[in-house]
């Protein structure tokens, strides 16, 4: 099994690092935002309502996340020539019953995976490519569950044929492992990486559980004795986006305290490929390419 160490540097006297956070609005997003802000880093989040306006540190974007046409048009105007760290946070939870959004897609797949894939594809190929004054070039992140060994439903993406809560989410799941893999190849100029942050008591279940529910009420306060709060993980982890020990690993995956992830087994750089494609083809047939 391979090993990686790294050592948290202490995160202070970052002016010259600007960070894009896609989801920095809320939950693990906004608290790693304002982790990195505090050490003076220029944030700018993306997301439906800005909750930092105090913050002189970090900027807003607005974004409709569930609609691949905003999420790309956002993309296409947000001024990234600079950016040392993008990080892709925004996700939801599948529901009960399947939702679709009204360019006819899965709910979760859209909010929580297809939305990450174009932005993706307009940021990249605008970033610099040279290394910054911390010594790394551009770094983008993606945020899910990777290493978790689950390689979703690749030949029904968009639940149409039959619809489990767990199958939608876990597709989004393995598809978001697979945008890390495949991005690695296409963008041979910038590193990827993924984030699992394990369980975290945010609102990212409101969708499945219902917003105040008695059940959110419930299945929230029996997590919050055990999982770690979002300014928690933020403290341990941020210090890991701008670690130099990644530039030798790029395309890896870690855990919540910052250890190395194992590929899923059969996430292999051939099946991250097709899933991909089979994302793109999904986004042909709804006209949304």
């Amino acid at each position: 099994m391979s090993t990686f160490n790294w050592q948290p540097k202490r995160l202070e006297h970052l002016g010259a690092l600007k960070v894009l956070i896609v989801g920095g609005t809320g939950g693990l997003g906004q608290a790693i935002g304002q982790k990195l802000a505090a050490g003076g880093a220029n944030v700018t989040v993306v997301g439906q309502t800005f909750r930092d306006k105090d913050n002189a540190n970090i900027s807003f974007v607005k974004a409709d996340l569930s609609s691949i046409k905003d999420a790309r048009e956002t993309a296409r105007k947000l001024d990234v020539s600079n950016t040392d760290v993008v990080l892709f946070t925004a996700g939801i939870f599948a529901a009960p019953q399947r939702q679709e959004t009204s360019e006819g897609l899965e709910r979760d797949l859209a909010v929580s995976f297809l939305n990450r894939k174009v932005m993706i594809d307009e940021i990249v190929p605008r970033l610099k490519t040279e290394r910054n004054e911390f010594g790394f070039i551009p770094r983008v992140f993606n945020m899910a569950y990777p290493g978790d060994n689950k390689l979703g439903n690749i030949d029904d993406l968009n639940s149409e044929k039959k619809y489990s809560t767990m199958s939608a989410h876990l597709t989004t799941v393995a598809g978001n492992e697979a945008l890390v893999y495949d991005s690695v190849l296409e963008f041979p100029k910038v590193h990827f990486y993924g984030l699992n942050p394990g369980i975290v008591k945010t609102s990212i279940r409101n969708n499945l559980l219902g917003e105040n529910s008695w059940k959110s009420t419930i299945v929230e306060g029996i997590l919050s004795w055990f999982t770690k709060t979002p300014e928690q993980y933020a403290t341990g982890i941020a210090p890991l986006l701008i670690a130099p020990e990644l530039e030798e690993r790029n395309g890896s995956c870690f855990d919540n305290k910052g250890k190395l992830l194992q590929r899923s087994k059969g996430m292999t750089d051939e099946y991250a490929r097709n899933f991909i494609k089979a994302a793109q083809d999904l986004l042909a047939r709804k006209g949304l390419n």
